[in-house]
């Protein structure tokens, strides 16, 4: 489909995903969230996308929902409206490939929902964080009260939540919301440069590592572990396992090739 606010680019195995409507500090209406959707569907399929990162254009990562969006919605409505948006960012954690984002600006409500359904998030000095939706009379909607406390642990994720705020990279980084704070000018590079690196190592072997993860931060340590023993099983069916392994003992570089 012929997007207006969703723009995407491949720099040879890595897709580059830019959210494009800074009017509006990239805020996410059902017209953006359609377009992700559609082309979420579209790097799935694509089979030579290595890795992926999602950034955003001007001052926004993304600065939440619409809020004109969602004032006249009932129960329903919003239960609906609240659905949508999480199967939307299911989608890109469900993805089989590593997922950086690039946070260059606010990312709020939404927007840090958005991020928090990533792998791994590298943020601009300039990026500013929050889920402020108790100030506007709801919860976090889009998964937030679920995956903030998973990533940060529940008793920062419930302050921020509870309170509101607004806060910069640097606390960000201290509270292992964002992997890594990066100036302005570097940030695109340095996200780059670590999808390039995700990108060199065996395919089906990202896959399954980030599989195992994501499956087993959902059960308990025992079952999470026979759930890491049939990945790394299914990794002995694959022709990476066999180069990665001969390259290693013939001191080479290995060549993979996702078979």
């Amino acid at each position: 489909m012929d997007c207006e606010f969703v723009q995407f680019e491949k720099d040879e195995n890595v897709g580059i995903l830019t959210i494009n409507r800074p009017k509006a500090l990239n805020a996410l209406n059902i017209q953006l969230m359609n377009e992700l959707d559609a082309t979420l569907d579209n790097i799935a399929a694509d089979a030579e996308i290595y890795a992926l990162i999602i950034t955003g254009v001007g001052k926004g990562f993304m600065a939440g929902a619409d809020i004109a969006t969602m004032k006249p919605m009932d129960y329903e409505q919003g239960k609906a409206y609240g659905i949508k948006g999480c199967a939307l960012f299911q989608k890109i954690e469900d993805l089989d490939i590593p997922v950086i984002a690039a946070v260059n600006g606010f990312a709020l409500g939404g927007g840090n929902e958005l991020m928090l359904s990533c792998d791994v998030a590298i943020a601009s000095e300039k990026a500013k964080f929050g889920q402020p939706e108790v100030g506007l009379g709801i919860t976090p909607g889009f998964a937030g009260t679920q995956r903030l406390p998973r990533i940060v642990g529940p008793r920062v994720a419930k302050e921020l939540i509870y309170s509101g705020r607004v806060f910069g990279a640097a606390e960000a980084e201290k509270i292992g919301l964002v992997n890594k704070v990066v100036p302005p000018e570097e940030l695109m590079e340095t996200a780059k440069k670590m999808a390039r690196t995700f990108a060199k190592m065996a395919p089906f072997a990202v896959k399954y590592a980030k599989k195992a993860i994501n499956e087993g931060l959902q059960t308990d340590i025992d079952h999470a572990v026979k759930i890491e023993n049939d990945y790394f099983g299914k990794c002995f069916s694959t022709s990476d396992q066999e180069e990665g392994m001969d390259a290693f003992l013939e001191k080479r570089k290995a060549t993979f090739t996702n078979k």
